[in-house]
């Protein structure tokens, strides 16, 4: 089975997760219109949060407005009314809260998982974007996954709203140790992050790093899956998503779905699963 959704390997389904709001590179970022389509049809969707002065959050990735807006000035200064005239300058749209997630997730399809990908640490959040979160989104119809850097951000929303999943990304942690000490100190370090206080769902791991390590010896998804963790590659996206994919990328990703990650981060889910079904059917 292959759709926009998910593509099916050797009886395993992986899920594609729509990066940043975006069904293709075409969709504005963070496209809200995107997020409606996801939530109707049951989609992994991704989006990034950064914390308002007030304790809740807004839908971009940077720390400041200018880039993705056409406000000015910290996000982690600004409350929602201050933030309430700025548009997206990619696409002119109001810019999404987390107000707004919470109501939209009411209607949810029960498949769909939206991972909340926090770019702020807890020092920044505090309690009182804690305490944000378990006010808004306590009762949904879809899952709700809470990633982050920050381990301390991820243990806080263990203890204060143990019901939405959590996940992880020790990916550049890893990519040094590999560097620095070699592959048994990866998988050591990878399963006292599978073991710990975070206790995660989803491991989130940089795709070429599960392919070199699958070509040293170890098998970093059957790892995590060994102890009950889903596996998040990211991200892959085809470089030209009309031409479906170029040999490498072909060579790349068919080694990727052999490993059989739960779920692949992609820019171009529907091209993707396009350009899939026409390499299987030779």
């Amino acid at each position: 089975m292959v759709s926009e959704l998910k593509i099916e390997y050797a009886n395993h389904p992986v899920r594609l997760k729509w990066h940043r709001l975006r069904r293709q590179l075409s969709d504005p970022l963070f496209s809200i219109d995107v997020m409606r389509t996801g939530f109707a049809l049951g989609a992994s969707m991704e989006l990034d949060l950064r914390v308002r002065g007030d304790g809740g959050f807004v839908v971009l990735h940077d720390e400041e407005l200018e880039g993705e807006t056409t406000g000015q000035g910290r996000i982690s200064a600004k409350s929602l009314n201050e933030l309430r005239d700025a548009r997206m300058r990619d696409g002119g749209t109001a810019l999404t809260f987390s107000e707004d997630l919470a109501s939209m997730l009411q209607s949810a399809h029960p498949d769909a998982l939206l991972q909340f990908d926090m770019k702020d640490d807890f020092e920044a959040i505090g309690g009182k974007g804690i305490a944000h979160l378990a006010a808004h989104f306590q009762n949904m119809r879809a899952s709700v996954i809470v990633s982050g850097s920050c381990l301390d951000l991820i243990i806080a929303v263990k203890e204060k709203l143990p019901h939405l999943l959590r996940g992880i990304d020790p990916t550049d942690k890893l990519v040094d140790i590999y560097q620095q000490e070699g592959l048994k100190a990866v998988e050591k370090s990878l399963l006292a992050d599978l073991g710990g206080p975070t206790e995660p769902d989803t491991i989130y791991l940089q795709w070429s790093l599960l392919l070199q390590a699958a070509r040293d010896g170890l098998d970093m998804v059957s790892l995590c899956q060994s102890e009950g963790k889903r596996v998040d590659a990211w991200t892959f996206t085809l470089t030209s998503p009309a031409g479906g994919f170029s040999d490498a990328e072909w060579h790349d990703f068919s080694a990727l779905m052999a490993l059989k990650p739960d779920q692949i981060t992609t820019d171009e889910a529907p091209a993707m699963a396009r350009a899939w079904s026409k390499r299987m059917a030779g």
